[in-house]
């Protein structure tokens, strides 16, 4: 199997971990040998409820049973996606109440910037350095980091960049911008917090040029940080939502969400403003039905707080300086990428699953299921420890 795993099927880096999954369940993950690891990654963000939700399997069995995919997106009344749409309406301000289901994170960010243009009618677009919005063409455009893209322009013209956190960049927002896209919490740069009302002043400088606000949710979203959203953590309220991953609890799925009046916009001059084969599928609507009732009827959302609070009181030792984050999105910071790396790898071999941040090698990555339990957290944490233990010896920190 792992000789026709790098013969057929085409890789995204040199030296992927190349674990053989025979199973995974709850927090755990099984190997072919029936190893168990830990889960304290959740496929990067994914898997919201753990693996193997039984309220999400049980959903995807039963629109199974009914019916798959009838008809390109928007043309029929599906049920699943009718009622999600509603939910998650009646769980975000007004006046977002509208919601365009794509397949992914990333094509939910390439509607929300053609949606800026066709509303504003700009064509100016504005990110932020080390900002990571997904990796097709739009989407890489607005990715601030000039060594991920360099190999695949010319990409969208028109772009600017300012920095995370500095209100004296946010001049570059000006009456030509058509969006300003960002993070509640950027993810590959190292998990980094807004403070001082920074996502409140970019919202006002948006209202005052007449652009778009649009907030990344794809890795804060659903929970993770212990609001719905990141950005209700941060009193404000943008025009755009772009949203992915922990979505549908671990099954392929996008959306972005704004008003009736954008979003209006896009299904006339022209037609088809946005189009997709298999966005809102059936089947992926239901399992992202079933994880939002399970968010907003349970307190699953605010023990992520909570679960937070145990994390940073397990996790402390000499090379870790910070934790950054917030909710079960955490990044503990050593001093050096290797020493991240050391971590990392002794923890898979002591069956404990973290992982890597795009842009901040010292990072190391914890966004376990929100299902994930004390005593699983304490397991993971004295893993983590022990793998530093070790790391300190040997380079005689």
């Amino acid at each position: 199997m792992k000789e026709d795993f790098y013969k057929y099927q085409a890789q995204t880096s040199p030296n992927p971990l190349a674990m053989e999954i025979s199973h995974a369940k709850g927090s755990y993950i099984y190997d072919k040998n029936n190893k168990a690891y830990l889960d304290f990654v959740a496929g990067v963000s994914a898997c919201t409820l753990g693996h193997q939700h039984p309220g999400v399997n049980q959903a995807i069995k039963d629109q199974l049973d009914k019916y798959s995919h009838v008809m390109v997106y928007g043309e029929y009344i599906q049920e699943p996606s009718v009622e999600f749409c509603r939910l998650l309406a009646e769980n975000i301000p007004a006046p977002l109440n509208k919601t365009y289901l794509v397949n992914s994170g990333t094509e939910a960010t390439e509607g929300a910037l053609k949606l800026a243009k066709r509303v504003t009618g700009r064509s100016h677009l504005v990110s932020c350095f080390n900002a990571y919005h997904g990796n097709t063409m739009g989407s890489m455009s607005v990715m601030g980091f000039e060594e991920r893209k360099r190999a695949f322009r010319p990409l969208l013209p028109d772009v600017d960049f300012i920095n995370f956190n500095c209100v004296e960049d946010l001049q570059k927002i000006t009456t030509k911008t058509a969006g300003v896209i960002l993070e509640t919490i950027q993810g590959g740069a190292g998990f980094v917090e807004p403070f001082d009302g920074f996502l409140t002043k970019v919202r006002e400088r948006c209202t005052e040029v007449g652009a778009l606000m649009i907030v990344d949710e794809i890795q804060p979203g659903f929970g993770r940080t212990g609001k719905l959203f990141g950005f209700q953590n941060y009193d404000v309220v943008p025009d755009v939502i772009v949203m992915g991953k922990g979505m549908a609890s671990g099954m392929p799925v996008g959306a972005f969400t704004a008003s009736d009046a954008h979003m209006d916009m896009l299904y006339d001059n022209p037609k088809f403003g946005h189009i997709t084969t298999f966005g809102g599928h059936p089947v992926i609507a239901a399992a992202s039905l079933a994880t939002l009732k399970e968010l907003v009827e349970t307190d699953i959302m605010a023990q992520t707080l909570e679960k937070e609070k145990l994390f940073r009181e397990l996790l402390v030792h000499p090379l870790i300086e910070e934790i950054r984050g917030r909710g079960l999105m955490i990044a503990p910071m050593t001093p050096s990428a290797d020493i991240t790396n050391r971590v990392i790898m002794k923890c898979q071999d002591k069956g404990l699953i973290l992982f890597w941040l795009l842009f901040e090698g010292k990072a190391i990555r914890i966004t376990p299921p929100l299902t994930v339990s004390e005593t699983e957290i304490k397991e993971g944490c004295a893993i983590i420890i022990e793998a530093l233990n070790e790391v300190q010896k040997e380079l005689g920190l």
